[in-house]
């Protein structure tokens, strides 16, 4: 079984090593163009030709199911892709965890870009799965960015900004930009208020590899033979993982997978 993943950058890590650990025997195929960041202040048509191109590179490995790892992208080009790609390729798209997030009746806080910010598509999901819950968009400049090149002052900066503007005793913080997991752990200290019980952190990557497995007809299987192989496009070449991607415990778990030959 062989998953391709695609992202602006390596914010597609999180989902890659979600489906690692539910199935190590898979091929991984990551493809990326850090060239083109940021996709987020793009037009539609900008962001969905960008994708386009990414996604085109995946395609050339012959992938089981492609996994569009990037919430910009799966706003503004999942139909663009689905039209090229299906039936033969199932794609799947990222959609922030506003549903399971709202489920215990907030409040709730989402942190995006601030491109998906107050954006129609992020109200939609509001609308649709957070009615009667008290919900705070929180915008989060340059977090994507810092993340990307792993720089944690930047992180630590752009994670205090919008910890600031999250309101006090939110029960559940939804991490709308893939690039986010990566810093779960900051991110959960970080709005964590004294004598109040830690907000839960919602990610889309468990959901959308298991999606994955599902759309391929497969199954979690854990310790399933030897781990898959791992082939990395960065814009369009084979290559190895970007230095940036070890600084984050996915990227060292994708690491540590022998590279396809």
């Amino acid at each position: 079984m062989k998953i391709a993943l695609m992202d602006s950058g390596i914010g597609l890590l999180a989902a890659a090593a979600a489906v690692r650990k539910l199935r190590p025997d898979a091929d991984l195929v990551l493809s990326s163009d850090p060239g083109s960041m940021p996709w987020g202040p793009r037009t539609p048509e900008g962001v969905a030709e960008c994708a386009l191109a990414v996604a085109r590179v995946a395609a050339a490995h012959r992938p089981d199911a492609l996994i569009v790892a990037c919430n910009t992208a799966s706003v503004h080009a999942l139909p663009a892709l689905r039209d090229e790609l299906e039936p033969g390729i199932p794609v799947i798209g990222t959609v922030p965890a506003i549903k399971p997030a709202a489920s215990g009746g907030g409040p709730v806080a989402i942190w995006a870009t601030p491109a998906t910010t107050g954006s129609p598509y992020q109200r939609g999901l509001i609308s649709t799965f957070a009615q009667g819950v008290q919900v705070t968009e929180v915008p989060c400049p340059g977090l994507a960015d810092a993340v990307e090149n792993a720089d944690g002052t930047g992180i630590d900066r752009a994670v205090a900004a919008a910890a600031a503007l999250t309101p006090p005793g939110v029960s559940a913080v939804v991490l709308g930009c893939t690039h986010y997991e990566l810093v779960a752990d900051r991110i959960s200290a970080a709005v964590r208020q004294p004598g109040r019980p830690a907000p839960v952190l919602y990610g889309s990557a468990e959901a959308v590899a298991a999606q994955a497995l599902r759309r391929t007809g497969a199954v979690p299987a854990p310790s399933a033979g030897p781990s898959g192989t791992l082939t990395v496009l960065l814009g369009g070449h084979v290559a190895e993982l970007p230095v940036a991607a070890l600084a984050y415990p996915q990227g060292l778990l994708l690491g540590a997978v022998s590279p396809a030959l």
